[in-house]
């Protein structure tokens, strides 16, 4: 089948790949999508011509995944940003990311954690140094919380899930998935550090892929005195790359826990984590060494 006829096809993988026909303008979406969203910036990472880049910006942009923002007018440049049509992908490349990493790069088992010399591990220890997205993730509420909007330290711990008792609970065989369990432990160890944290200087913020209201039923029965957000729609994963395995039909995260500084920056991460208790007070000498620099 050639390229100009999938626009006609009875198949929606084919109407898609109609627009996204080749691996540069998922990785243009991809890097859209964790920030990169300048002609100039978008051309160092990628390492793709002038012409190539212009020629996918333009059918993206005319596809209406992405739209064009002006920041400056003398000469005109613009900001490459998603729009909701386009945020529509970001689970598609975190399947595709979460697809490469256990079947190609891996050896195909379900886990929730990763080796510490895995290629899962070197990626968001890269984190550091980096500036978070713009990224808006609704609260326990539903309204949503801007990651990037403060004057603070943050804590951000990601965790697979945690029920309240009486709900919707973990999905059959989760405690045979590597890595899993603990999330309980940790939020609850969180919860029990949580006035160290204040007093070093540092909120916390709790991440994760389950829906605002499961979270809230959570935070609720473990009494936590911080919020839960929901990534249930993949900014933040697909927006850093961040490891993800599926279990009981919905992407989860792989447990890891970043330190940002007031400026949105990663100044350090924990991946994998492996004891999830120890690994919060691991972390607050963490927010005390960076705060005392």
């Amino acid at each position: 089948m050639r390229r100009e006829d999938l626009a006609d096809a009875d198949c929606g993988i084919a109407q898609a790949l109609g627009v996204l026909g080749d691996w540069w303008t998922f990785l243009i979406v991809r890097d859209v999508a964790g920030g990169t969203t300048r002609f100039d910036a978008l051309q160092r990472e990628l390492g793709v011509s002038r012409r190539a880049l212009t020629e996918r910006l333009t059918a993206l942009v005319e596809h209406g995944v992405l739209e064009r923002r002006p920041y400056s007018q003398h000469p005109p440049r613009f900001d490459y940003l998603l729009t909701a049509k386009g945020e529509g992908l970001l689970p598609v490349l975190i399947a595709l990311q979460d697809w490469g990493t256990r079947h190609l790069m891996g050896d195909g088992e379900l886990t929730a954690t990763a080796d510490p010399t895995s290629a899962e591990a070197r990626r968001v220890h890269d984190l550091i140094g980096r500036r978070l997205p713009e990224v808006v993730l609704p609260g326990p509420d539903g309204q949503p919380v801007a990651l990037t909007d403060g004057d603070a330290w943050s804590v951000l711990y990601l965790f697979p899930g945690a029920y309240a008792p009486g709900t919707q609970g973990y999905p059959p065989g989760w405690a045979d998935i590597p890595g899993a369990r603990g999330c309980t432990l940790e939020s609850t160890t969180y919860a029990d550090r949580y006035a160290d944290f204040q007093a070093a200087g540092a909120r916390v913020w709790g991440i994760s892929t389950q829906r605002p209201d499961q979270l809230a039923d959570f935070a609720a029965y473990t009494r936590l005195p911080f919020p839960l957000l929901s990534d249930q729609d993949g900014r933040l994963a697909a927006g850093l790359l961040l490891p993800t395995f599926r279990a009981g039909g919905i992407t989860r995260f792989k447990r890891l826990t970043l330190l940002v500084d007031p400026a949105a920056v990663v100044r350090a991460v924990q991946f994998p984590v492996t004891d999830p208790a120890g690994s919060v007070d691991e972390m607050l000498d963490v927010v005390r060494e960076h705060r005392a620099a």
